[in-house]
């Protein structure tokens, strides 16, 4: 039998061969879609005329990564932020311009970790999307941890949740039901289902130290046991979660591919790198270290803000920090709703807030544990109260087929 060279990518479901579509090959989420609503077509003829090779692939690679993006016009409240803190300027303006320059930094880490899954393949593309997803969000944390600034960590990342859960999928669930009041919204059930079982898992380990905290026990007699059962807590989600990579990048892959189809019904034409692999990763590192600087900025003058603004550190964390450090994904999400793309959009809310509840916040209380710090998943009755109230909002709002 002749062998066929254009033979297609193939993996087995089930024990049936099934193709790998482009998206899956090249390991493309809902989160890359969702950012991709926001990049630009780069025309790099005035570059390729540079004679100097090294020079002529710099310079290639600065128009793709730093003008590569509709948000290029934010970078730079980067050097203006470093500026601000280095020469004494308002500590008010320091965090907000880290704020803005944090907004085209994260869009950008999507659009690497894109380039670099094309050479990795789909896994390791997973693997990045699920590590790097929420960087932002992470490295905040962590240095908000080193300053002992627990309080921050908690509602940073509570807001982040209520924000994906609450702004952004509301938001896209109305704005794409006003935009397409003669057309059928459809998402895939699964997919939710998987989403929502595993944000209700994340409920209930954050439920369980909190009730066990406010018991009725004397505050002295809870404290140990609730930080010990909070880290207990977090290693179950941090298994859970590996569980659910399994699912999604091995296993029950197909569930989780990101279906882009063109307006006019035709396929869309195989999409290349624009940047090596190399290149890629040096991109990466560079913007991560660029973003580990503005959160230190974030986390040193959020404080100053809520002093200079008269409004509380908890209002800035829970709202204005996830809002503003993660608006190209919020957008993006809204964007597609828009466009009837009803999967792409439940994808970057659902998908940001389990990387968050079952990832980000177990790791918290894990990296605190090992720098001796007690961080617990008590996050208080109010807002304990808010995250349930989300969480089981959002599982019934996507049992109704749209």
């Amino acid at each position: 039998m002749a062998s066929n060279s254009h033979q297609e990518p193939w993996f087995l479901e089930n024990g049936n061969v099934r193709t790998l579509s482009k998206e899956m090959r090249h390991g493309r989420t809902h989160h890359y879609m969702s950012s991709s609503s926001f990049r630009r077509k780069s025309d790099l003829k005035l570059v390729s005329k540079v004679p100097i090779s090294c020079l002529r692939q710099l310079l290639a690679n600065l128009q793709e990564v730093i003008l590569g993006t509709k948000l290029f016009v934010l970078f730079p409240a980067i050097p203006l932020a470093i500026a601000a803190e280095t020469y004494g300027f308002g500590r008010p303006w320091v965090f907000v311009l880290s704020l803005l320059g944090l907004t085209p930094l994260a869009e950008r880490v999507s659009f690497l970790t894109e380039q670099i899954a094309y050479y990795t393949g789909p896994t390791v593309g997973g693997l990045l999307n699920a590590t790097c997803g929420n960087a932002t969000e992470l490295i905040i944390a962590i240095f908000a941890l080193s300053e002992h600034k627990i309080a921050l960590v908690k509602y940073s990342l509570l807001g982040s949740i209520l924000s994906n859960l609450l702004l952004v999928l509301g938001t896209s669930l109305f704005c794409g039901g006003i935009a397409n009041l003669r057309r059928e919204q459809k998402y895939d059930r699964r997919q939710a289902d998987v989403n929502s079982l595993l944000l209700l898992l994340a409920l209930l380990c954050h439920l369980l130290p909190t009730l066990f905290r406010h018991s009725g026990a004397l505050p002295e007699l809870t404290v140990v046991p609730t930080i010990q059962l909070s880290r207990a807590s977090s290693i179950v989600m941090l298994l859970a979660y590996t569980a659910y990579l399994v699912f999604q990048l091995w296993t029950h892959r197909q569930l989780f591919e990101a279906q882009e189809e063109s307006e006019d019904g035709a396929e869309d034409e195989e999409e290349v790198p624009v940047i090596g692999f190399w290149s890629g990763f040096v991109w990466l590192v560079g913007m991560t270290i660029v973003i580990a600087l503005l959160s230190e900025y974030v986390v040193s003058t959020i404080e100053d803000a809520s002093d200079s603004w008269g409004l509380s550190v908890s209002f800035l964390s829970i709202i204005l920090l996830p809002i503003i450090g993660n608006a190209a994904e919020h957008a993006g999400a809204i964007i597609f709703a828009f466009k009837n793309k009803l999967d792409i959009s439940l994808g970057v809310a659902l998908g940001s807030t389990t990387q968050i509840a079952m990832f980000v916040v177990p790791l918290c209380v894990v990296v605190a544990w090992i720098m001796g710090i007690h961080m617990d998943l008590d996050f208080n009755i109010l807002e304990t109260t808010s995250l349930a109230l989300s969480i089981i909002a959002t599982a019934f709002t996507l049992q109704v087929r749209i």
